[in-house]
């Protein structure tokens, strides 16, 4: 057993010790913050990697996730094949007002359309507004670091490679669009 008073003491003598320290604040507005790199901020969407197989909502534990969707029909890739089915997707919103952010969503996602941004400063004024649709999303989905490359040989990641080429198609659709433009005016 121990001296009666002790544990005053060194609790005492803790406090002494950290009031005789400079303290560091980081003033935040002007001074970014460092932040790890696997931060946890907010979930961007790929949206060209949705199949909408809703996985994403089901196992959300606070049901923050909508998803809405309707079904095509895709003529048949070669003549003679069947026609196929697929699903498009209508709406897809995350409601950060009700996301405990747990990052199950992210993992249950079997084609790697969500992804953690380090990205924090989302705040909103109204509670209504924290609810992101999908084109909300999307601009999230440009914050979201590279994954490090597991060697050195290794071949580029396939997310940055189907980004390059969505950005590819919609410059050639933009500058189709000009081209066009500039016919019709001669």
């Amino acid at each position: 057993m121990g001296i009666p008073g002790s544990g005053l003491a060194k609790g005492l003598a803790v406090t002494l010790r950290t009031m005789t320290r400079r303290a560091h604040t980081a003033q935040y507005p002007d001074v970014q913050p460092e932040l790890a790199p696997r931060t946890r901020g907010v979930i961007g969407l790929f949206e060209e990697n949705c199949t909408v197989c809703m996985l994403c909502a089901r196992e959300c534990p606070d049901w923050c996730i909508y998803i809405d969707s309707h079904k095509e029909t895709v003529p048949p890739a070669v003549p003679g094949g069947r026609e196929r089915s697929r699903n498009v997707l209508d709406r897809f919103a995350i409601d950060f007002a009700l996301c405990m952010y747990c990052g199950i969503c992210v993992e249950v996602c079997p084609f790697d359309a969500l992804f953690w941004s380090p990205e924090f400063e989302y705040a909103e004024t109204d509670i209504r507004e924290l609810t992101h649709e999908r084109d909300r999303l999307r601009e999230w989905m440009w914050t979201v670091p590279e994954p490090p490359a597991l060697d050195a040989a290794a071949e580029e990641p396939k997310e940055l490679v189907a980004a390059r080429k969505a950005a590819e198609k919609a410059q050639q659709a933009e500058q189709a669009r000009q081209a066009e433009k500039r016919e019709g005016q001669e």
